[in-house]
């Protein structure tokens, strides 16, 4: 493993550059994955043209920690060990596919920063944000639309027969049955699988989309970006996800902190303003009503809790490497969630066992920790969003977007701002923002070559 020299002897500069397209695709684009039937496998395409491009570069710089996702992604293989069944493993395959994919968006962010800048990346994002409004309008408009996307019509039945594989190519715009005895209103899902997976994204990318907001010029695209925040609250609301309106006020307390401990008072009254605009839109729209109903004929907390301690105590069976992939509940009834579901948490420890899930866990928090080292205020939000996927994880199932939206900003976070070296100290402390907007820092302390 070599070292990388610093600003002063760079032999990487000599490179050709990462393309911008594989990542505008992979965000930008993602209405034409999801129409393919291929939503949920986008990551994995997208990073098999990110590893193309690492490689024909040359590109492989990764920072000091990143050992961390390689243990993690180790792990996960050899649990592969506890799989006992075609169906099983097929899913196992796909989960691993996604993890070994957002390394890869990792890698590529990490290094692709002389063509994907951080306001480009916030742009993709917020595309991306802008497809997620668009599905949760046309989910309210058209709740019990079925979309047999082109890919149904040639898989082999063998494979449609798995739920999972039967519900990425067959699409549904909400989670809704009419037919239920407990009637529940539409809740947005698309264009992903479950509402959960849309509250979860959108508490991740909404304060990356306000963060955009402050770094672009006055103009009609600022203007109507920022019309579209309140636009895209009544989705958001009308999903009744909890564990969102969670997720949505840890990225403003942890913020609210930050801007506070550097005496940004302004700054700390307008994200007050915010959250209050957001208390006049829950009280204008019909959330608390249907939030109320939603909660006493739905019984997602008692079954959560069985599954929980379900999970724990069949993981102590087989602690190493866990069971590989969910597996049915074998306590509760029929209806019950599988085991090793409803949070990445539970995923992660019952498929891959305690060091799976240690491992898990660190490379989220070194993520995070090296986010608040990050001082100007897109570090902050970045912080902020972190710390909200590591709540968010012990109810939600990020594997997908909220993962890939984690380690875009874990690259950033360890990118725009790495350790500098001593002559340069001053310069940066008396204006990061122009320091980092300008010139590239990374040097051999930081950052080491993969190979």
């Amino acid at each position: 493993m070599t070292r990388l020299h610093g600003p002063r002897g760079d032999r990487s500069e000599a490179r050709p550059e990462l393309p911008a397209w594989p990542i505008a695709w992979l965000f930008v684009g993602y209405p034409v994955w999801w129409i393919l039937g291929l939503g949920e496998a986008a990551w994995i395409l997208a990073a098999a043209a990110m590893a193309y491009f690492i490689a024909k570069t040359g590109r492989r710089l990764v920072p000091i920690g990143f050992g961390l996702v390689l243990a993690l992604l180790m792990w996960i293989a050899l649990s592969g060990v506890a799989i006992d069944s075609f169906g099983r493993l097929l899913g196992f395959a796909f989960r691993f596919a996604q993890y070994a994919s957002f390394a890869v968006l990792f890698v590529y962010v990490y290094n692709a920063r002389p063509t994907v800048s951080l306001n480009r990346l916030l742009a993709y994002l917020t595309a991306f944000w802008g497809w997620i409004i668009v599905g949760g309008y046309l989910a309210l408009a058209f709740p019990t639309a079925v979309i047999r996307t082109p890919l149904s019509y040639v898989l082999p039945d063998s494979l449609l027969g798995n739920d999972l594989i039967q519900q990425m190519v067959v699409r549904r715009l909400t989670q809704f049955n009419p037919e239920a005895w407990a009637y529940i209103d539409p809740r947005p899902s698309a264009p992903f699988l479950y509402t959960n997976n849309w509250g979860n994204a959108y508490s991740l990318l909404l304060p990356l989309v306000l963060l955009l907001i402050t770094r672009m010029p006055a103009g009609w695209r600022r203007w109507g970006l920022i019309v579209a925040v309140p636009v895209s609250a009544v989705p958001a609301f009308l999903t009744l996800n909890r564990g969102m309106f969670i997720g949505l006020g840890v990225v403003a307390f942890v913020i609210a902190v930050r801007l506070a401990l550097q005496g940004r008072t302004r700054a700390v009254l307008g994200l007050a303003g915010l959250g209050g605009a957001g208390l006049l839109l829950v009280w204008l729209l019909p959330v608390a009503d249907r939030l109320s109903n939603r909660l006493e004929i739905s019984g997602t907390n008692d079954d959560r809790l069985g599954v929980y301690f379900e999970t724990i105590a069949r993981t102590a069976t087989s602690p190493l490497f866990g069971f590989g992939a969910p597996r049915p509940a074998e306590a509760s009834s029929g209806f019950a969630p599988p085991v090793g579901t409803q949070g990445q948490i539970w995923m992660v420890l019952f498929s891959h066992g305690y060091i799976g899930l240690l491992l898990f866990i660190s490379v989220l928090v070194w993520m995070t920790v090296r986010a608040f080292k990050w001082p100007d205020l897109a570090g902050i939000v970045a912080s902020g969003v972190l710390c909200a996927l590591l709540v968010e994880v012990f109810y939600y199932g990020v594997l997908g977007a909220g993962l890939a939206i984690a380690f875009v900003l874990g690259a950033l976070a360890m990118r725009e701002w790495p350790l500098s070296p001593p002559d340069e100290l001053t310069n940066v402390l008396r204006d990061p923002i122009a320091h980092g907007s300008t010139r590239s820092r990374v040097n051999g302390d930081d950052a080491r070559a993969i190979a």
